[in-house]
């Protein structure tokens, strides 16, 4: 297929909604809001979140630089290893809410950039940014439409709001990864990457059977800004075949 040719865009089944919009957070970052002095109108959680924000040295790191989420860089370092992001790249940011993975490929010298989140972004020079259910058929071939063909990567940091049950949590961050994986696969033009987050754990066996009979190479990735506390990682699956 050739860069001018946009890839077939088959009609595909409704899908069942799979997240739903994130609670807090603005268009500018997720939940730093009037931060500790209204404390009192917020969760025990909500407080402990905030006041790790604040003391987290990736987040002052991230305010210091410009960058819209310490996530910038959790991706950069990605790139940094497997050199994702060639000038003139066209990349898909799935949950790309604040902006810092956007920034990141804008900086690198990809021609285009298209993020879709639940929470609005703010403007970033050299994106397009959709506020969508990126869950929601018809969403993709938006996204595709909006890059103006085939991606050479693309990018989920999908995440959904845990309810405490562990099965259900697990089975959300499942379905978020096999959605996220078949759009990929589908969509991508050959020797594209995809990167995705997942936690430990977490990944069902299938998704990583497509990825590796799909992609030269999957690895496993722990960026040096997810907290380490976190059972976060991140699948990075290598030219696509």
């Amino acid at each position: 297929m050739s860069e001018d040719e946009k890839p077939p865009q088959p009609e595909t089944p409704a899908r069942r909604r799979m997240v739903r919009p994130p609670t807090g957070g603005t268009a500018a970052g997720r939940g730093m809001g009037s931060q500790i002095k209204t404390a009192d109108k917020k969760s025990m959680s909500s407080i402990q979140w905030i006041k790790r924000q604040l003391a987290d040295p990736w987040s002052e790191k991230a305010r210091a630089e410009g960058w819209r989420s310490r996530a910038a860089f959790k991706f950069a370092e990605i790139d940094d290893r497997f050199h994702l992001v060639k000038r003139g790249s066209r990349v898909i940011d799935l949950g790309a809410a604040p902006g810092g993975w956007v920034q990141v490929c804008v900086n690198r010298g990809a021609a285009a950039v298209v993020g879709v989140d639940l929470l609005p972004i703010e403007p970033i020079p050299g994106s397009t940014l959709i506020q969508a259910d990126f869950t929601e058929a018809g969403v993709d071939a938006q996204l595709i439409e909006a890059l103006g063909g085939a991606p050479d990567l693309v990018l989920s940091d999908m995440a959904h709001n845990t309810v405490g049950h562990r099965q259900t949590d697990h089975l959300k961050i499942i379905a978020l990864i096999e959605i996220a994986s078949e759009f990929a696969i589908r969509t991508l033009k050959p020797g594209g990457h995809f990167v995705t987050k997942n936690f430990q754990g977490g990944a069902a066996g299938d998704v990583l059977s497509d990825l590796r009979a799909a992609f030269e190479d999957v690895k496993y990735v722990k960026p040096a800004a997810s907290r380490k506390g976190s059972s976060e990682v991140y699948l990075v699956a290598l030219n696509k075949r």
